[in-house]
């Protein structure tokens, strides 16, 4: 996931933004959302960060064909929430977060509930 893309040709020089950097912003929008618990990673993933390597892009794929971005975010919901709709504001949130940071068209923010959080923390 750590390729490099040139989104622009300025005057001064180009800009290259990695596909890392489009799925911590995609992180970082989706974890804001109320009802979303944690994202949630590939095993190999769950691994590093149990040895003290935390990856802010768990739980995500960035595929980016010209200046379109498709992202897959793997989450896990608290229960009780409805689902379809932190999905839709999840949806809303990382594709708003990705276009204004980085200029790039989101054509897609695929959603994939993986998990519900059944436990219940004390305030």
């Amino acid at each position: 996931m750590a390729e490099n893309r040139t989104i622009d040709a300025l005057k001064h020089g180009k800009v290259n933004i990695a596909d890392d950097v489009i799925g911590v912003i995609g992180s970082i929008a989706a974890s804001e959302i109320e009802g979303i618990k944690a994202l949630s990673g590939t095993f190999s993933e769950e691994v590093m960060e149990i040895i003290g390597k935390k990856s802010f892009n768990k739980g995500i794929h960035v595929e980016m064909i010209d200046e379109k971005v498709t992202i897959d975010l793997s989450v896990v919901v608290d229960y009780g929430t409805k689902i379809h709709e932190i999905a839709k504001k999840v949806q809303e949130s990382v594709k708003l977060a990705i276009e204004s940071m980085t200029g790039l068209e989101v054509i897609a923010v695929n959603v994939l509930v993986e998990g519900i959080n059944t436990k219940i923390e004390s305030k």
